[in-house]
């Protein structure tokens, strides 16, 4: 409540946060199983003395740093410029419980960093054994930065019982890090195989050669795809209630659900019947529709990740209005206005009327012209609402949902959002907040559309 809002037209700030998640997940997963890829497949060139293998390797390295090291870090720090402006408290607690584990994240990136460029830059100028122990340093601390992040992203989602006991190892090993360690590992294989078959395919001429990789590169394709739906099913197993029943309740994610899982599926099968069994058969065309189903397969495990969160950022924690579930009693008495720094100041400057003393006096909200209540409901919305929502046009507009509903249904919801969708956070304001909130939500719903029954009339 104590940090401006940030207001993202048409796509609203949650979907640029996803936007800019997604393509960095597909890069940082590539960064975690093409470490792995590169120190294996270096360590079978050296032994076998396949010096057009290395070749290869070389040039591949050369695309794994241009793409993780470079374009990852980018994004990376795009997640952290888009969650710091969108959802301020949820970022601010997970860096208060997590300052440990984002500490040892950093230093292991570090590592990833420099170990990547050794290895890349340093190509042949190193002896083969202390280039390959380059490349498992690299492989190991990406992985382990998968690990530490995913202990704290899978928090978000089931906390498990930190909420009784607050020590940071109980909620580091919390009942989601499991499932989501291997799921996130079998799509870092998966995608590490699918990014070498697009490379493979457009930059080697040598039939053997890419033979070769198409039939070595399937093992940890079909590992991969193999954790991804174990990882899945602990995934859904250990899911809060309210998660599950957000699930099962929401069609559109039963679809992508059954969705995600015929994609893997379907991706296991091409791989085996495909590279793995027949390598030749590996071409562009082929490689391209591999990456498009791993990608399709990533992001969608990723929004349902994150759909299944609701009401809250961080579940028991943070609610998705970005208010602590322990703040809502306090504020439905005092008033939503009057708890933050901000919305208090705005108050103060276009209504400095509506002040008893310092403190805000809801009640005199009712006593302002239609007009000036619709802008302080203009205001609420922005703050308890903007999370989630858009006005009128874009992602999840409120205007639509309440399209032909009448000033009694609008208030209703306004007031008990929770009973009307378990979804939807609990409303954290007062009455009079509640009133001029629903005249706003009014004004901005749109007609009812035309021909549509009502009673006795078209």
């Amino acid at each position: 409540m104590h940090y401006p809002w940030w207001y993202i037209p048409f796509l609203t700030s949650p979907m640029l946060i996803a936007l800019v998640s997604v393509f960095h997940v597909l890069v940082s997963h590539y960064a975690v199983g093409g470490g792995l890829f590169l120190a294996v497949e270096t360590q079978y060139a050296y032994k076998t003395n396949n010096r057009k293998y290395l070749a290869y390797l070389k040039d591949h390295a050369w695309f794994f740093i241009l793409l993780t090291v470079v374009y990852g870090a980018i994004s990376g720090v795009g997640i952290w410029w888009t969650i710091g402006l969108s959802s301020p408290i949820a970022t601010e607690t997970l860096i208060h419980i997590f300052v440990f584990g984002w500490a040892m994240e950093y230093v292991f990136f570090i590592i990833e960093i420099a170990s990547a460029f050794i290895f890349y830059y340093y190509w042949e100028k190193l002896d083969p054994k202390t280039h390959q122990i380059v490349g498992w340093i690299y492989a190991i601390s990406a992985w382990i930065s998968l690990v530490l992040i995913t202990g704290i992203t899978a928090f978000m989602l089931n906390p498990g019982s930190w909420t009784t006991n607050k020590d940071f190892w109980v909620g580091f090993f919390n009942p989601q890090l499991l499932p989501q360690v291997l799921s996130r590992t079998g799509g870092s294989l998966l995608l590490s195989s699918l990014y070498v078959y697009a490379h493979a395919s457009f930059r080697l001429k040598d039939s053997e050669l890419r033979d070769l990789i198409a039939s070595r590169s399937a093992r940890p394709g079909l590992l991969g795809a193999v954790l991804v739906c174990v990882g899945g099913a602990g995934w859904f197993y250990f899911l809060p209630e309210s998660a599950r029943a957000a699930l099962q309740a929401a069609s559109v994610l039963n679809v992508l659900m059954v969705l995600i899982t015929v994609i893997t599926i379907a991706v296991f099968v091409m791989l085996y019947v495909g590279p793995y069994k027949n390598p030749k058969w590996l071409s562009p065309g082929f490689a391209i529709l591999f990456l498009a189903l791993g990608f399709a397969a990533i992001t969608t495990g990723e929004y349902l990740r994150e759909a299944v969160r609701k009401p809250f950022v961080v579940y028991n924690v943070v609610m998705s209005n970005q208010i602590l579930p322990e703040e809502i009693p306090h504020l439905r008495q005092t008033g939503y206005l009057e708890g933050g720094v901000w919305t208090r100041a705005y108050v103060k400057k276009k209504y400095p009327e509506m002040f008893t003393g310092k403190e805000i006096d809801e009640t005199k909200f009712l006593f302002l012209f239609e007009n000036d209540q619709i802008k302080l409901g203009r205001v609420l919305f922005q703050y308890a609402c903007n999370d989630c929502h858009a006005t009128r046009d874009g992602y999840s507009p409120v205007g639509h949902m309440i399209r032909g509903w009448t000033k009694d249904m609008i208030k209703e919801v306004v007031k008990e959002p929770e009973k009307v969708h378990f979804f939807m956070p609990p409303f954290p304001g007062t009455d009079e907040e509640a009133e001029v909130l629903s005249k706003y939500l009014e004004s901005i719903a749109p007609a009812h559309p035309t021909g549509m029954y009502f009673g006795n009339n078209l």
